[in-house]
């Protein structure tokens, strides 16, 4: 499975990195209907800090996104078929790491499993990114710090290509051949 086409699913709701019902519903292979059976039948492995069902704004909100999403990816690939039936009545549930993990224990499938350890990966590996960010952003910190010179020097570099950015923008006056 494509950690890729993972990532694209996970989503930031309340705070938490999350995936929805449905999203996971066509990683595993099952219906969503199916997916959101199991888990409720397994209701107690699923605390409100694995598993939340989105409020009403939550979803409009991150369904323009989705849409903006797959908009985008249509007019990359034409080919594309639109998504009949995409939009449930019911609002989806969304799933943080821990209720990911929860999930391979009642879906006891060879694709679920496949799937579950692929998106175990993709979370560890946008983990990783993060923190590396975060430790480059404090190095740069403390460079920054001890060492002013270099960075007026880089700032003034940086106003002085945009100057000139500027300079080409402007309308040209006097002598034109």
């Amino acid at each position: 499975m494509e950690i890729q086409k993972i990532e694209t699913k996970i989503h930031e709701i309340r705070g938490h990195k999350v995936m929805l019902d449905f999203d996971l519903a066509e990683l595993y292979q099952v219906p969503t209907k199916s997916l959101n059976l199991s888990v409720k039948r397994n209701l107690k492995r699923f605390p409100f800090d694995f598993m939340f069902q989105l409020s009403k704004d939550e979803w409009i909100s991150l369904r323009f996104q989705i849409e903006t999403l797959d908009n985008s990816l249509r007019s990359q690939n034409e080919t594309l078929e639109p998504k009949r039936g995409k939009h449930s009545k019911y609002l989806p549930y969304a799933f943080t790491e821990q209720g990911l993990a929860m999930l391979s224990g009642i879906l006891n499938s060879d694709i679920a499993i496949e799937v579950n350890i692929s998106i175990m990966r993709a979370f560890v590996m946008m983990r990783q990114i993060a923190s590396n960010y975060g430790e480059l952003y404090s190095k740069i910190l403390a460079l920054e710090s001890t060492d002013k010179e270099i960075f007026k020097a880089l700032n003034y570099l940086l106003d002085k290509d945009q100057k000139e950015a500027d300079q080409k923008d402007r309308k040209q006056i006097g002598f034109k051949e």
